[in-house]
């Protein structure tokens, strides 16, 4: 069985390093090239000098000849880094695995564009468990819908940059989806001052970061006389590692399309 050839970007950050961790230990995975910023002190050096391993992959910039015969490129940077990726990508007919989180609705428009050139899985949490908790909320959505409110909350390290999360925001969409609703129509992403009473119908969400946390979140639907809370945490990266490469074997059987991680898991 041949090996699927894969490239790791944002190679320097804690994602990248858990994602070379995990091709090295899988059998079925080969590191190919590892990809990192242009101005990144770590230009040069082995792909796997933080784990104190020789890969023979050093790390580069060069995005074209990273990925020259390469099978997939996996992608967890900032939006404007991934859509470069993107295009790179499409030219050169290598298949996307994005875990980015805070684009616009105009730059996912774009990834959707792509999609009919190569195949790409686009997802903001790459967690087997995660993606099992969007199920669970959009069906609890659908039974407790009359007479309870729904709120999303999440919390992060300190060094996350956009906020609500992508996987919050993804969260969010699952239970609009179980109350028939789009969330652009219900979301109340702010509350300061005198905001006045609750309205029924809005999905809340709330952000906390600080400290080292992976990645917290919680959905409390919250009634009279009782609550329900449907809870994910995670405690290492390894875990959103293992999902993108299991992404990155999922789309070898595939030519073009868009998928998530629902897909990947046959949901």
């Amino acid at each position: 069985m041949m090996k699927t050839k894969v490239v790791i970007a944002g190679t320097s950050g804690r994602m990248g390093h858990a994602l070379i961790e995990g091709v090295l230990a899988d059998t079925n995975l080969q590191l190919h090239a590892a990809l990192d910023r242009a101005d990144s002190p770590q230009i040069g050096q082995d792909a796997g000098a933080h784990l104190g391993k020789n890969t023979g992959v050093k790390i580069t910039s060069d995005i074209a000849a990273a990925l020259k015969n390469a099978d997939v490129l996996v992608d967890f940077t900032r939006p404007e880094a991934s859509l470069a990726y993107l295009e790179a990508c499409k030219k050169a007919s290598v298949k996307h695995v994005i875990g980015t989180t805070g684009f616009t609705v105009e730059q996912k428009a774009k990834i959707a564009a792509a999609s009919k050139d190569i195949a790409i899985v686009f997802a903001p949490n790459m967690s087997v468990g995660v993606t099992l908790l969007l199920d669970l909320v959009e069906q609890a959505a659908k039974v407790l819908n009359d007479g309870y409110d729904i709120e999303v909350v999440e919390m992060h390290h300190r060094h996350k940059v956009d906020a609500p999360s992508g996987t919050a925001l993804r969260l969010g969409e699952a239970a609009a989806q179980g109350l028939g609703q789009n969330l652009n129509d219900c979301a109340i992403y702010a509350r300061e001052g005198v905001t006045g009473e609750r309205e029924a119908g809005k999905i809340g969400f709330a952000t906390l970061r600080g400290g080292d946390v992976v990645g917290d979140h919680t959905v409390v639907f919250a009634g009279i006389g009782e609550r329900v809370e449907i809870t994910h945490k995670a405690s290492s990266r390894a875990t959103f590692a293992l999902g993108a490469l299991r992404a990155a074997k999922f789309l070898q059987s595939k030519s073009t399309g868009l998928f998530d991680m629902r897909d990947v898991l046959s949901l």
